[in-house]
């Protein structure tokens, strides 16, 4: 049976290291599991795949999309399971690498069936947030669906307007059509997960944020300042360097604030991923030799 092979973890745990030298040795292709690595012209802020990474293992969902481009999990399950049955075609193995842990899950478990949105409503739902900011959102999720709102993150605007979106679209509330059942897949699944001290993770993450400055984030946010609005750039990184261009903060302050945001960011994965019983625990010393000796025994499982 063809193995799906998940390399996930926090934000600058280094994944794409251990993906492409794993792919390099099982000669295999990479599926990135990242929401805002698929979006073109963000390769510092997202630190998407050097060009010499991405010539050392084929690579998709790197720079496909466009700024303007809608894209979700749904999308992105629809797009990796096609990819996927094509390459297990002639492939034992291919490995998915990210820390979007929605399009992870999509993948590895299935998402409910839900209805597409159109424009319109989205555009509704949208309003909602830029004229009335959160507290607007979290009254109209009250109304329209008061099971979800006891549950969903009352300070992650977009997992709320996207329960907004769904229940205007289908006329029923969100909660009703979440099912929660997981989806049987075609393909053994093992999920590995980089295990760092939290120290080491955090060094990591402020020394990542440095280099980014040193390579020119700045520009590249300017480049795309004039489309802040898009929900592509509503991420860690580009939202500091907009407060900088808005005078809203000095340099040294939102540069202070990208490493800070991007800490929480971490933990957050962190705590996503250590409610996964079926995530593998690795650290980066011993990280190949623990996933090769997995895939030649038992482990793993069928989803």
């Amino acid at each position: 049976m063809p193995t799906l092979i998940v390399i996930t973890g926090p934000t600058g745990s280094g994944k794409t290291d251990l993906a492409v030298c794993l792919a390099r040795r099982l000669g295999c292709h990479i599926l990135s599991a990242d929401s805002r690595q698929i979006y073109r012209g963000l390769p510092i802020g997202t630190a998407a795949p050097d060009n010499c990474q991405l010539r050392s293992a084929p690579h998709h969902f790197i720079g496909t999309l466009e700024l303007t481009d809608y894209y979700s999990a749904a999308n992105y399950e629809s797009d990796a399971m096609q990819l996927l049955g094509h390459l297990f075609e002639t492939d034992e193995y291919a490995i998915m690498c990210g820390g979007s842990m929605m399009y992870i899950d999509a993948v590895t478990r299935g998402i409910d069936d839900l209805p597409t949105i159109s424009d319109q409503i989205r555009s509704q739902a949208l309003a909602i947030f830029t004229d009335g900011g959160i507290d607007a959102v979290r009254q109209r999720l009250q109304e329209l669906d008061p099971d979800y709102y006891e549950v969903v993150d009352r300070n992650n605007h977009k997992r709320m307007v996207h329960a907004i979106e769904i229940t205007l679209q289908a006329g029923v509330p969100y909660s009703s059509l979440r099912t929660g059942a997981k989806k049987q897949r075609p393909f053994r699944i093992l999920k590995f997960a980089l295990d760092l001290p939290r120290e080491v993770l955090f060094d990591r993450i402020n020394r990542r944020v440095d280099a980014m400055i040193r390579d020119g984030l700045e520009e590249e946010a300017r480049r795309v300042y004039p489309m802040r609005h898009l929900n592509s750039l509503n991420t860690v990184g580009y939202k500091e360097m907009f407060a900088i261009f808005d005078g809203k903060m000095d340099r040294e302050t939102a540069i202070a604030r990208m490493a800070k945001n991007t800490r929480v960011y971490a933990k957050k994965q962190l705590t996503w991923l250590r409610r996964d019983p079926s995530v593998i625990w690795i650290t980066p010393d011993s990280a190949i030799d623990t996933i090769t000796a997995t895939l030649n025994g038992d482990s793993g499982q069928n989803q």
